[in-house]
C-alpha cells in the first residue's frame, strides 16, 4: 500500500469511527444527564431529611411518584381529586397559561386519551405538489348557506419536531391514510424522517372497500421519495 492508499484507509476508518461513536456517546451522555437531573429533583429534599446523598434515590422516588400521580389518575376518587386542583390552579393568573398549554400537549399524547391522535396521514401542504406528514384529530363538517355539508378533516401537521405544529382542514378525498399506527407516525416524525419506511401503504377511507396501494416509492437509501396518487413525483 502506498502512501496515499494509507492515508485514504486511515482517513476512512477515523470517519467510520466517528460517526459510530457520535450517537454511542452521546446516547450515554444523554442518558447521564437525564439521571442526574431527575435525581436531583428530590435528591436535596431527601438529602436534608436524611442527612446524606444515596445516588439514585431521588430517581426512584420521582418514579414512584409519577406512577403514584397516574395509578390515582385512573380511579374515580383520583380524577375528582385532581379536576379540583386544576381547578385551583387555573385560578392563578399567569400560571393558567403556562398550565393549560401543557396540559393540552400532555392530553394530546397520553395513553388516556386514545381520540387524541386517530391515523398518522399525508396531505398535500403546504404548497401543491409537497406532501407532509401528519395526524388526523378530528372529523367536521363545513355547511353552506344553502344547508349544504361538506365533511373535512382536521389534520395536525408537525413543524418543529412534534411540540409545534399548524393545524388545517382538509377534504376527505385530500388526506391519505395510511396503515401507519401512531407510535411509528411519532417515531417518523422524532427522526426527521430518517425512520420512515421505503413503502407506506395507504389505507381505504372510512367505509370505501378495503384496497391498498403504494404511495412511497422504494428506494435502496434510507429517506423515502413521495409520489402523489398518480405516481408523479
Amino acid at each position: 500500500m502506498d502512501g496515499e492508499g494509507f492515508k485514504r484507509s486511515v482517513k476512512r476508518k477515523l470517519l467510520t469511527g466517528l460517526f459510530v461513536s457520535f450517537p454511542l456517546v452521546l446516547s450515554m451522555l444523554a442518558v447521564i444527564w437525564l439521571f442526574e437531573f431527575l435525581d436531583g429533583i428530590l435528591g436535596g429534599v431527601l438529602y436534608r431529611i436524611l442527612g446524606h446523598h444515596y445516588p439514585g434515590l431521588g430517581l426512584v422516588v420521582s418514579i414512584l411518584g409519577v406512577y403514584g400521580v397516574g395509578l390515582m389518575a385512573t380511579t374515580v376518587l383520583g380524577k375528582h381529586f385532581i379536576e379540583k386542583a386544576e381547578a385551583m390552579m387555573m385560578r392563578v393568573p399567569v400560571y393558567k397559561s403556562f398550565y393549560s398549554t401543557f396540559k393540552q400537549l400532555g392530553d394530546a399524547f397520553s395513553p388516556e386519551n386514545r381520540a387524541a391522535f386517530k391515523k398518522f396521514v399525508i396531505v398535500e401542504y403546504p404548497r401543491l405538489g409537497t406532501q407532509s406528514f401528519g395526524f388526523l384529530t378530528k372529523e367536521c363538517a363545513i355547511r353552506n348557506d344553502d344547508g349544504v355539508e361538506e365533511r373535512y378533516n382536521t389534520v395536525y401537521i408537525p413543524t418543529n419536531h412534534l411540540y409545534l405544529g399548524d393545524v388545517a382542514l382538509f377534504k376527505k378525498e385530500e388526506v391519505i391514510m395510511t396503515d401507519l399506527t401512531i407510535e411509528e407516525g411519532i417515531k417518523i416524525v422524532l427522526s426527521a424522517g430518517i425512520a420512515a419506511p421505503n413503502v407506506i401503504r395507504k389505507n381505504a377511507h372510512h367505509g370505501d372497500p378495503v384496497k391498498t396501494v403504494s404511495v412511497l416509492a422504494p428506494v435502496p437509501a434510507a429517506e423515502p421519495v413521495l409520489v402523489d396518487p398518480e405516481g408523479r413525483l
